[in-house]
């Protein structure tokens, strides 16, 4: 699990590729702080296993999956990535819940100063779109964000100059792919709606009506 606030940017120091699979090499420093083999980082808000590393890089293995969903098939070496450790159960919770399981990507459609801040307009598909809410939480790149608005194709997010700053965003232009990972919550919530569980309860609405409670 992560909270979406950006420790450090890494560099991508090596690529091994396969048909659909990739393994990463990946220079970073702050993130490797008191690392152990098959600890989660996420890259560019992809829940990656560490598999091995040194004092100033590591290793994670990209499966079939990861490759189909996720921007981490367009990456070159030298590429800038947004890094961020497992979150500890005792820290501060400073972005929302993200689990680092990528639900597509989008693509930059503009930018637009505004006061000290840039809007990024986004365009993703409509199943994405719709589970994003004006003042939601939407993860970009790993980055967590509120949304500022949806429109039928796109949602656009305004940025502050410190996540310019200390995050890869900086570094993209009009076109460039970014991995989007939805509200969990959001999903988890329509899933319990939408489930046809059989009951044997003798509590319906008729009866709930019938006995005053509604």
């Amino acid at each position: 699990m992560f909270t979406g606030i950006i420790e450090e940017i890494g560099v991508l120091k090596g690529i091994k590729r396969g048909a659909n699979w990739l393994v990463l090499t990946i220079g970073a420093n702050r993130v490797l702080d008191q690392v152990q083999l098959g600890d989660s980082i996420a890259v560019n808000g992809v829940c990656l296993t560490v598999t091995s590393f040194n004092g100033n890089q590591f290793t994670v293995d990209v499966m079939p999956e990861t490759f189909d969903k996720t921007n981490l098939c367009a990456l070159s070496v030298g590429s800038k990535l947004n890094l961020e450790r497992a979150m500890q159960a005792g820290g501060r919770f400073g972005g929302h819940i993200v689990s680092g399981h990528v639900d597509g990507t989008g693509k930059i459609a503009g930018k637009t100063n505004y006061g000290n801040a840039v809007v990024y307009q986004i365009q993703t598909a409509e199943s994405l779109l719709y589970y994003l809410i004006p003042k939601g939480s939407i993860t970009i790149d790993g980055i967590s964000l509120t949304v500022l608005d949806v429109e039928t194709d796109h949602f656009t997010v305004s940025i502050i100059p410190h996540t310019q700053e200390m995050t890869t965003l900086k570094d993209l232009g009009i076109g460039d792919l970014v991995n989007l990972e939805c509200d969990m919550i959001g999903k988890y919530i329509e899933k319990f709606i939408q489930a046809k569980k059989p009951t044997t309860s003798k509590i319906s609405r008729d009866f709930l009506e019938q006995h005053g409670f509604i």
